[in-house]
Parts: C-alpha cells; structure tokens; sequence
C-alpha cells in the first residue's frame, strides 16, 4: 500500500496550462490536506500577496472540496472526494475551480481531474439468479442474465464475465449500443430433464483494475417440459421521445410480441424486466395485456435525461416462456428552468471621480437547461452609468461607464436581468446595491455674498457681532466646514485686532469696543473652508457699519477757550430790545441727531433783560436796559444736545453795562459802499458761489436723490433743520463749502457769514441705518445772498424741482420762502420741515 500511494503520488499529481487554464490531476479518495499542487507559484503570485490580495477559492460543484494553504501558497484537500458519487460513470471527472484574486480584482479558472481507482468490486443487484427452460428449447437460445455493475471507470470498471463449466450451457457476452456488456446464457445442446432437472452455474464478473476484483451471482436452471415456443417481439429495441412536461398517463409506444404456440401458450403477457430499477418502475407504466407504455411519473431532464427499459413478454403456457426487447427513452428537454445569476465577489463602493471601466463586481451566470434553453444572456437598464464586460463561460465584470456624481446619487440599485434563449424565454432579475464613495468636489457656498452687520459703538469687548453661516453638498469629513478671517488692514491694522471668529460656528466677535468718531465702517473678508483633501474654500464680505452714540457733549467754541470758562462782553446802557450782545458757538463731535444743539439760558442776574436763542446760541436784550439795572451782568447759558441720554456743557458769560458806549456790533459793520463796489463785490460772490456750489450741487443731490428713490423702503430717513429767518442786514457775506473726504461721504457744509451772524442755517442729515451721505446746508444771513443761494440751486437741479419763481425774499416773506422750500425737497420724497 505504502508503494501504491507513492506511485499515485507521481502518476496522478500532476498540473498543467490549457488554453490559459491551469489543470491539476489526483486521484480520487485522497485524505484531507493532502496536496494538489502549488497554487501560488503555478499563477505567479508571492507568497505575501496571498493575504494582500485576499486569494480564495470557489468550487461549482457545491461542496468545497479544496482550500489554499496560504502559508505554503499550495491548493489541498478539504474534503475527501468520491469520484463514483461525484462523476458517477462519466468517463471524465473534472472539478472547475474559480480563483479570485482582489486589489485588482482577477479571476482565473483551473479544473481539477479526479482519477478513478479501483476501489469497487463489480456487484450483481441479486446474489442469485433463476431460469427455467423447457426441454424442448433448441440449442443456440440465448437467455440474458443480469449484468453486473461496478462504480469504477476506465479500466477499473467491469471487464469481462466467466461462467463454472457445464457442457448444455455456455456464456456469451453482448454489447449494448451504449457499451454495456449484458451477459447471455446460452443453450449448447437440448435438455434432457429427465437425466438432469436443475442446473447450477456460477457467473463471475471481473473488473480490469490491477488487482483484479470480482463478483459472483449463483444460477439456477429448471428444466421445463412441453411449452417450447417463446413470445417473439416485433423489434429488439423500441426508441419513444416525450417532454418533460408531460403530463401523467401520457402515451409513449406500444410494444408487440407473438407466440407460435397454440390456447395458452401462445397468450402473452406484458411486463417489466426482472431486474428494472426502482427509478423507472415509478416513472412508467405498461399494460400487460396490450403492450402500451405510459408515463407515471415525472419527468426531469436535468436529472436524467434517457432511460433504457427491459421488457419481458411472457407466454402463459406451463411452463412459462418469455421474450425480452428494450425500450430506450429519450427525455425532450423544455424551457423549465430560471436563469441564475451568481455573484462571484460582493460589489466594492466606487469613488465617485473613478475612470470608466472601474470593475466594481464579478458576476457569472447558469441555466440548468440544455442548448438553447441554457443560454443565458445578461442585460443592464438604460441610462445606467454601469455596464457588463464579458469574460469567459458566463462570466462578467460589471464595469463603470459614465460620469459618477455622489451628490446626484449617493449609491445605485443595480436591477440585472438574465434571460434565457428558450422559447418561451425565461427571465430572472437581482439587483446589486452599489454605494459611491464621497470626494471633494463642492466647495462650501454661503448662505450670502456679503453681509451688512451694524454695530453700535462703545459695546463691551467680545460681543458677537454676527454670524455667517455656509454650506457644503459633500459628504463626511469634506462637507465639515472650518471658518476664519483673512488678513486685511483696517486704518493701517490688521482686522484680527479688531475682531475674532469662532472657526466651528462661523460667530464673529469684537476685540474691544469702537468709536463712530474714528471709526466709521470697516470690512471683514471671511473664508469657509472644508476638511477634504485637498480642501476647498469660498469667501464672503462682512460690512460692518458703526452707529454713533451720543458719547460726546457739545464743546463750545466761541467764546474760544483759550479766553478761559469766563467771557467778558461790553454793552451800552442805551441798548434796546434785540440789541445782539453776543453768540454763543458750540459743535458737536456726535453725528446726526446726536449732533443737533440747543442753547439754553440756566441762570442770569437778571433772567428778565437777556434771553439765548435756543438754535443760534445769540444773547439778545428781551427789552430795554434802564438806569436801575446793575452794571455787571452774569449769565449761566447750558448747551445740549439731541442724543439719548441728553450731554450738556456751560459757558458762563458776564456782561459789563457801560454808559455812554457805543453799540459794538454797529462797529462790526461795515459801512455801505459806493455802488460800483458793491456791485463788483456782489459780482465776485456770485462767481465764486456759481463755481463751487453748482459743482457741488449737482454732484450732491442728484446722488442723494437717486439713493433716495431706489431706497425708499429703507428704515432711514431724511431731514431738514430749518430755524427763524431774520435779521438778513448784512449782504456782506462769504459762503463757505466744507466737503468731508475722510471715508464715505458723510457730510456737506455752506456756510455764511461770520462765527456771530450764522443765526440761521437748514441742517438735513440721515439716519445711521442709511446708506446715503449725511448733508448739512447752513443759510446765508442776507435776503440778497439767501437769493443767490437759492439761484445757484435753480441752476444746479433740474428744472422740475423747483415749485416757485425767483423773488425778491424780504424777511417778512421768510416762512413762506420756507414753505416753499419744503415744497421742493418732498419732490425728493426723503426731506422733513424743522421750524
């Protein structure tokens, strides 16, 4: 046994390459783990890619005969194989084998063959075997006798039959269309029962393996007398065809045979042979009387596909005689079986920037029909970015075909479709479910392009200032969004100094508190900025606009400082009501209305004699100064503004009544001049006026006009400070522009005359929410310059603006030349009217 191994070792262990295949040779029964060959080596992969690449081995037989020894790279045993189980009498027995191999994923097929030994004695389904024969049987009747059957294949399987010698009986061996070897008995001479009734021969039956194994089966032969005619089949072989759908008790043949002899002995009757299988007695049906065959059973043509039948007729004479034909049946194959479809490796997700032809999964399929019916072809929907490539024997790769876009779809439900060739064609569909993996291709996109934050000034150090917020159509760590602030400078700085950003949440917040005064409104460039890799960014303006707040009281400018907290002033005894003593200027650092001031008359000496013009800050006499009034006068003027809360501040004036002086402001005035000098005079103010304010004019208001119609929904508004009109005695005045440039345009002055004649002026400015320029337009202090002010504006706008014809303006007619100012500026649909 040790020698027989080894030489099934070197004569059986052997492998080769067909046509691309690799092909391994083994004899059957090998115990567990034993080897087949080097599988590694025989594909040209090292042992290390073995695990990388994930090697594993697929069987289509159903059971998993083999495995890899991934230490050794070698294919064993992990089953013991039965070839006569497995392969039954197919001369050969070859097990396909898939190899798949990952990273990239491969296929290759090798076929292993099972090499039959000679491990099954030939056996007789009976161990004895029994005839009769009439004496009267002539010599050279051949009478069959049951075959015997052995597992093994090739030259171990069943070789010759040998029978104990008798001299009336002698054996022949008959060979079948399909190589079957049926043993005969055949008669050499005629019986004699008289000298001999029962005959006992032993039939041997030999395989041709080495050694040699063999079975026996006892017979024993009855001399019969008398009936000496056997019934006699029309044919020796019957052929009948019937599909395997057919249902029971349909008609297959009709079977016919005679008998010469006379009354019973020529009655026949039919039946199965002594020996016919289980299989087939389940399966068909015959009547004994007329000979017709039907079907009993069903049929399946994937488990057997023809049928080969004994047949005995028997007389009913005494003794019995018999005939025997064969009836071979072929099974018509049908359509009646689905394609299948198998998934040789699971479906890899697929990044969603892969090439076309990307294998995503391996895929095979099978029909256990036969021809036609088991041609199976593979089919995809249209529109599908996924196609089939075919590989070998119902084998495909499915493959990508076209552009993927997670974002579009996040994974794919793929519906295959395998349909047979049959008629009609049977169809089997499976889906394969196939998620894209995410890359970054989307940038995070805000939710605005630029934002408008406004911001009140003198906030505490690290208020939120706003928040942005941006979004990204990817997915995992590349829809994760970072945010932070560019570098800019803002006066010279950099924008960090002034403010910081929550990178997770996109909240801005302030470094310390600002001022409107120094700073009015700045820009902020943000970014968003992904975690994919490489990462993708987006920016976006923030604007933020800082809103005055009334932090600033009103500092008085005249009496100037420099002149100390008291101011000294001279008037005559002789003054009367409206004598102008002095005029009291302050400004305001503040913006808007936080900027409007008032003058205010807190304290006298004699509350009765002065009061404080409560916009022009002018000290006048309420009524005449008398003799009993003291000389020395002291008044506490307060000033304020408009803002909330209220800033205030005090000037303290003191007033020296004199006698016999003479009315100052007379002397501030200057004396008429000669009317070619004052005509020349006027003429250079008017060219002067024309030059700058038109230029101005027409820049100004057209623009706050077209900002005023396309924002008139805007929560700012427009207004106008108009005071009294009077005391236009001195045509002497300058008008004065001062335009400010620092930043956006914030405010436009004209103003005229001296620090003691601005007694009247028109103020309009706009609220802090606006996004248009604040203006400030101060009254001359003359009928003949207001004129000239009011021709430069005719000039300057359009000739629609205006409402009224040009006029000579008196100080009586001043509220109405205010109405109709008003009149004009509503044109604008933005201007308010302050008495």
């Amino acid at each position: 046994m040790k020698w027989l191994a080894l030489w099934w070792h070197h004569s059986f262990l052997l492998w080769s390459t067909i046509d691309g295949q690799t092909r391994y040779t083994i004899p059957e029964e090998l115990k567990q783990g034993s080897v087949v060959g080097n599988l590694a080596k025989d594909l040209g992969l090292g042992l290390s890619e073995i695990f990388d690449r994930k090697l594993r081995v697929a069987s289509e037989a159903g059971k998993q005969y083999f495995s890899v020894d991934a230490g050794k790279g070698e294919l064993i045993v992990n089953e013991r194989i039965d070839r006569d189980t497995l392969c039954g009498q197919s001369a050969s027995c070859i097990l396909p084998l898939k190899v798949v191999i990952e990273n990239p994923l491969q296929l290759h097929r090798i076929e292993v063959d099972i090499r039959d030994i000679n491990d099954n004695s030939p056996t007789f389904l009976t161990k004895e075997q029994a005839l009769k024969i009439a004496e009267s049987t002539v010599a050279g009747v051949h009478f069959p006798l049951e075959r015997a059957e052995d597992p093994d294949v090739g030259s171990n399987s069943f070789k010759s039959y040998t029978i104990s010698k008798d001299d009336c009986f002698s054996l022949k061996v008959k060979e079948l269309r399909n190589g079957r070897k049926v043993p005969e008995l055949v008669l050499e001479k005629p019986l004699d029962r008289e000298r001999k009734a029962v005959h006992q021969l032993l039939l041997t039956a030999l395989d041709g393996g080495s050694p040699v194994r063999s079975g026996t089966s006892q017979i024993t032969i009855t001399v019969l007398d008398v009936n000496d005619n056997i019934p006699v089949f029309e044919k020796s072989v019957y052929k009948a065809s019937i599909g395997e759908n057919s249902a029971k008790g349909a008609f297959m043949v009709k079977l016919k045979a005679t008998d010469k002899d006379d009354g019973q002995n020529g009655e026949v009757k039919y039946t199965f042979g002594e020996h016919t299988p289980e299989s087939v007695l389940s399966t068909f049906d015959i009547d004994t009387e007329t000979g017709e065959m039907f079907l009993k059973g069903k049929l399946d043509y994937e488990t057997a596909a023809n049928f080969e039948i004994d047949i005995t007729a028997k007389d009913k004479g005494i003794p019995e005689m018999e005939g025997h034909c064969s009836v071979q049946v072929e099974v018509v194959d049908l359509n009646d079986n689905a394609p299948e479809i198998v998934l040789t490796s699971q479906p890899s997700p697929v990044r969603e920037d892969a090439p076309s032809g990307t294998v995503v999964a391996l895929i095979s399929a099978r029909d256990l029909d036969s021809g036609n019916n088991g041609k199976v072809t593979l089919q995809l929907p249209r529109d599908y970015h996924f196609s089939l490539k075919p590989s070998f024997s119902n084998n495909y790769a499915l493959v990508t075909s076209g552009v993927l876009d997670r974002e579009s779809f996040s994974g794919y439900n793929i519906e295959i479709t395998a349909t047979d060739s049959g008629s009609p064609p049977l169809t089997t569909k499976k889906t394969i479910p196939v998620s894209i993996i995410d890359v970054n291709d989307n940038s995070p996109k805000f939710t605005q392009s630029s934002y408008d934050v406004y911001l009140k000034e003198n906030g505490l150090p690290g208020s939120m200032l706003s928040s942005v917020s941006a979004s990204d159509l990817d997915f995992g760590d590349n829809a994760k969004i970072s945010y932070c602030i560019l570098d800019s400078k803002v006066q010279g700085v950099s924008v960090s100094s002034y403010v910081y950003m929550n990178s997770d949440n996109g909240s801005i917040y302030s470094m310390h508190s600002f001022d409107y005064e120094t700073l009015k409104v700045f820009q902020i460039l943000v970014q968003a900025k992904d975690h994919g890799s490489p990462s993708l960014s987006s920016n976006a303006t923030v604007h933020v606009f800082i809103l005055d707040q009334n932090d600033n009281a009103p500092a008085v400018i005249y009496p100037s400082a420099a002149l100390g907290s008291l101011s000294h002033q001279k008037m005559p005894r002789s003054s009367k009501a409206g004598h102008l003593v002095t005029k009291v200027t302050a400004v305001d650092a503040d913006s808007g209305h936080n900027a409007w001031i008032s003058y205010k008359l807190a304290e006298a000496t004699d509350a009765s004699l002065f009061n404080v013009n409560l916009y022009t800050g002018e000290v006048r006499t309420k009524r005449a100064v008398s003799e009993q009034d003291d000389s020395s006068q002291r008044l506490l003027i307060e000033i304020k503004d408009d803002g909330e809360p209220v800033q205030s501040s005090t000037v303290t004036v003191a007033i020296l009544v004199e006698d016999g002086l003479q009315e100052p402001i007379l002397d501030l005035r200057q004396k008429a001049p000669e009317p070619g000098k004052k005509s020349g005079r006027i003429t250079l103010y008017l060219i002067l006026s024309l030059a700058s304010v038109s230029m101005l004019s027409l820049v100004t208001f057209v623009m706050l006009a077209v900002k005023c119609v396309r924002n008139s929904r805007s929560s700012g508004s427009c207004c106008m400070r108009l005071d009294d009109l009077d005391d236009y005695n001195n045509p002497n005045r300058n008008l004065q522009i001062q335009l400010n440039t620092d930043g956006p345009i914030k405010y436009v002055e004209v103003l005229g005359g001296d620090m003691l004649s601005q007694s009247q002026s028109f103020r309009s400015c706009l609220s802090p929410m606006s996004e248009f320029s604040d203006f400030t337009f101060v009254k001359p202090s003359s009928t003949t310059d207001f004129k000239e002010m009011i021709n430069v504006l005719d000039a300057s706008l359009p000739d629609s603006a205006w409402t009224f014809e040009s006029q000579q303006v008196s100080s009586e007619s001043n509220r109405e030349v205010h109405l109709q100012l008003l009149n004009i500026f509503k044109l604008y649909n933005c201007w308010y009217f302050y008495d």
